[in-house]
């Protein structure tokens, strides 16, 4: 009995061997998890804190893990689950035990070089970009401010509502500008603005309103103007150019309102125009300004304005006259005349515009097409904008407050100098002065 009993117990070491053959073929496993290393790598080439800290914990835990291999392979299936949990955790505690030392410096190696190869030409390069774009974009809007504040062009299919709107408010912004705008031809009767205007053609309102002193003073109605002498009239008109014709059309209808309407100047379009010299323009300038009746002033600067600002497309005054009129309500014909009137003159010019000290300029369709520069502008303006006298040597009380400046009258050198005919342009001061401009008028016409 006793030796079947010590037989089992000798037979008790066969076991042991199959389990240290059993855990010899789990740890085979460690050696085969070698990719491992190489995916450990790759993690420590991200984070090489990380990786030491992992090297740490696996080189304390070291022995534990032989240990969990021998319990679990009693257990069969759940060892080589185990074995495969511990395999990983072995394999860099072997390697850290090995090697501590040279593994972080290659692992962190890779990651030095990765590190400025990143951020230096990638980060660096676009902000140097980014920044001098930056100040391009910055510098180029002060230097083309005012085309920031310049609109498109109006649409080829704007609609006439739109066009109303465009047009009504550009009236609106003159009629701040120019409140004081006002006829520039001094007068004191629709007698007077019916000849003064007649006079206007081919010639300035400054001019006109030089020579007419001497005209009204000489000839203050219409039965003296029709009796005059012809070659008298002429010598006082040579300052206005053309002074044959016009001597001609002013006796002409000076006779004609002595003999058709009583020495009177008619209320009416119908017959205005029937008088010598007279036409629309000329009519509704007098219709308007004499006897307060609607009238569309259609002159040059009229007529350059109204097609810059794109109103329309007309080049004849009569078509003109109808195309804006549709545009704004009969009251305000009169004072749109004025405000467009006043802005060409003073700084809407023909030749060069002064765009950039224009008022209406985030407005304007056709911005640009004179000085833009702010300084150079400012030298351009005319008149009281510019702070030159003005045409009228006895304009109205507004145009006086607003800082206008008479103008000088014919043969004065000095523009600040007061008017003679200031008080009256047809007392007997001015027209005492008529022959004195005669020669400068010579020189002049």
């Amino acid at each position: 009995m006793s030796k079947k009993a010590a037989a089992p117990s000798g037979r008790a070491p066969a076991p042991s061997k199959r389990v240290a053959a059993a855990s010899n073929k789990v740890a085979a496993p460690k050696k085969a998890a070698t990719p491992t290393k190489a995916a450990a790598p790759k993690k420590a080439a991200k984070k090489s804190a990380s990786a030491k800290a992992v090297a740490k914990k696996t080189s304390v835990s070291g022995a534990p893990a032989k240990a969990t291999v021998k319990n679990t392979s009693a257990s069969g299936t759940p060892a080589k689950a185990t074995a495969k949990k511990t395999s990983a955790s072995s394999v860099p505690t072997k390697a850290a035990a090995r090697k501590p030392t040279p593994t972080p410096a290659k692992e962190s190696a890779p990651a030095k070089k990765a590190a400025p190869t990143a951020v230096t030409p990638a980060k660096a390069t676009p902000a140097k970009a980014a920044s001098a774009k930056a100040a391009s974009a910055k510098a180029t809007p002060d230097k083309a401010a005012p085309t920031k504040i310049t609109p498109a062009k109006p649409p080829r299919n704007e609609s006439h509502t739109a066009l109303v709107r465009r047009a009504r408010r550009i009236n609106r912004e003159l009629g701040e500008v120019y409140p004081y705008a006002h006829p520039e031809l001094d007068f004191e009767n629709p007698f007077q603005l019916v000849v003064a205007t007649v006079l206007s053609a081919q010639t300035t309102d400054l001019r006109v309103n030089q020579t007419t002193p001497a005209l009204f003073g000489k000839y203050p109605t219409p039965e003296d103007l029709a009796a005059a002498n012809p070659e008298e009239v002429e010598e006082i008109l040579r300052p206005t150019g053309f002074f044959r014709a016009k001597t001609k059309s002013v006796i002409g209808l000076s006779k004609a309102l002595r003999d058709d309407f009583g020495g009177e100047v008619p209320g009416r379009l119908e017959d205005l125009v029937k008088l010598p010299g007279v036409g629309r323009k000329t009519a509704f300038v007098v219709l308007g300004n004499a006897f307060g009746r609607p009238g569309i002033t259609v002159d040059t600067h009229f007529q350059r304005l109204v097609r810059r600002w794109q109103w329309t497309d007309q080049t004849e005054p009569d078509k003109i006259e109808a195309a804006i009129g549709g545009l704004f309500p009969k009251s305000e014909w009169t004072m749109l005349s004025h405000h467009v009137i006043f802005h060409g003159r003073r700084i809407c010019h023909a030749r060069k515009p002064a765009c950039g000290a224009c008022p209406i300029a985030p407005l304007c369709p056709a911005y640009g097409e004179g000085e833009t520069d702010p300084e150079k502008a400012q030298k351009l303006l005319k008149y009281e904008k510019g702070g030159f006298p003005g045409q009228r040597l006895n304009p109205p009380q507004s145009y006086l407050d607003a800082g206008g400046i008479p103008a000088p009258p014919l043969g004065a050198t000095i523009p600040s100098a007061p008017a003679p005919g200031a008080s009256a342009p047809g007392a007997p001061a001015p027209a005492s002065a008529g022959p004195a401009p005669g020669s400068p008028a010579r020189e002049a016409g």
